[in-house]
């Protein structure tokens, strides 16, 4: 048996366990004929071609020998995207228990396809948008993620590319409580000033060039922690293959960012 074989059984365990743990469906009709793929078997396929950089989902449905069609394979693997987002939620939510009250909250770019190809792009027209970051413009979405100091992830939202951080920051953590540091781009009096909880909560954020505001040595320091949370989305994007231009469908797009998140998650 190849050792990816291998590392998919032992994967379809963990995952097995956690079905059994937040009680989803294994086959989404128990009373009819049993699936050839069961909801276990096809979420530990998206999470494995994650984790093992697998290219392509031909390769993975050649690696897994999955004995139905390619075209069934596919369709059974963009609708695991329900049962992702109720595994990253549960994470989250056992992180959250044990979480550092320094936190970090940050967004990346998720580009959808080329920027040439931008205007003409059609699959995520619904979902994506323009939008420029220090590197430039793109064609996608947004990735806004709250970290601790400790490296866990404890909140996380996808949105249109054109999203307003700030709007998101307070959705986001709204049942987090700590210390919040940001860069420049959530700056905001009112935002700041809602989000405060006495004794509870607050959000510090780092300065724009032209404010002249005087930080303590503390704040600069606390600020300067803020780039640990760029490591998620190194991690995401090197190791887990978070950026992608491949699937046909928005399903097939938003299965494969969530099973990216799922498969750092559980690495």
């Amino acid at each position: 048996m190849n050792t990816t074989l291998t590392i998919y059984h032992h994967l379809k365990t963990i995952v097995a366990q956690i079905f059994s743990s937040l009680k989803l469906k294994d086959r989404d009709h128990p009373q009819g004929r049993k699936p050839i793929l069961t909801n276990t078997e096809a979420v530990t396929c998206v999470i494995l071609k994650q984790q093992q950089n697998i290219a392509t989902k031909k390769s993975l449905y050649e690696i897994v020998e999955a004995p139905l069609s390619y075209n069934r394979f596919v369709a059974t693997l963009n609708r695991t995207g329900k049962y992702l987002a109720r595994i990253i939620t549960a994470i989250m939510r056992l992180l959250g228990k044990s979480s550092h009250p320094l936190k970090f909250t940050d967004s990346t770019d998720i580009p959808v396809c080329l920027n040439k190809n931008g205007k003409t792009h059609r699959t995520m027209k619904g979902l994506a948008a323009w939008s420029k970051t220090g590197k430039g413009w793109f064609y996608g979405l947004k990735l806004h993620l709250t970290g601790d100091v400790a490296g866990q992830v404890l909140a996380l939202k996808l949105t249109p590319g054109a999203s307003d951080d700030r709007a998101i920051f307070r959705q986001m953590n709204e049942k987090l409580r700590g210390l919040f540091v940001a860069d420049a781009g959530y700056v905001s009096e009112k935002l700041q000033s809602v989000f405060f909880l006495d004794g509870e909560r607050m959000l510090l954020t780092a300065v724009r060039a032209n404010m002249k505001k005087l930080a303590t040595r503390l704040e600069i320091a606390l600020v300067r922690l803020r780039m640990r949370i760029e490591i998620h989305f190194r991690v995401l994007k090197g190791c887990y293959g978070l950026v992608t231009s491949w699937p046909r469908s928005i399903d097939g797009y938003l299965t494969h960012y969530l099973a990216s998140i799922t498969a750092r998650l559980l690495h």
